[in-house]
């Protein structure tokens, strides 16, 4: 048996959870799915306060690499988006954002519906660069 290439070999959720918010109608578009904006807006603050956490300071979205959209959204869907640091340099961190569907069914499974990488710099409260410390 073989298995396709872009298909999870272990179709789970993993990394931290740091976020999870109901799909309403209100984030929908002329077709009754949520917007991807909605989606990117969300997947970023899973980033930030993954990095936030992580550099245990003020962080600031500096790219958004990539979000591949992998699946549409129903209203009333929980989507969770869970993280993944792949990288940390002087100031910078380079993190996996994943987001991930289910219905509020007790025994609902998690379904991948994006995936994005995104970079974030450690600010200052001046909001300039600076150095991520190292434990």
């Amino acid at each position: 048996m073989s298995v396709e290439q872009d298909v999870d070999v272990d179709p789970r959720p993993s990394g931290w959870h740091a976020l999870q918010i109901v799909a309403l109608p209100v984030d929908t578009n002329q077709h009754g799915l949520i917007h991807g904006g909605w989606l990117a807006g969300h997947m970023d603050m899973a980033g930030n306060m993954a990095c936030t956490r992580e550099t245990q300071g003020k962080v600031a979205t500096v790219a958004i690499e990539n979000i591949a959209f992998l699946s549409p959204i129903q209203v009333g869907q929980t989507v969770g988006c869970f993280t993944r640091i792949l990288g940390i340099g002087r100031s910078s961190i380079r993190i996996e954002v994943d987001a991930w569907v289910r219905n509020l069914d007790k025994d609902a499974a998690w379904v991948k519906v994006a995936e994005g990488l995104f970079v974030f710099v450690a600010i200052d409260d001046n909001g300039r660069t600076r150095a991520i410390a190292r434990s």
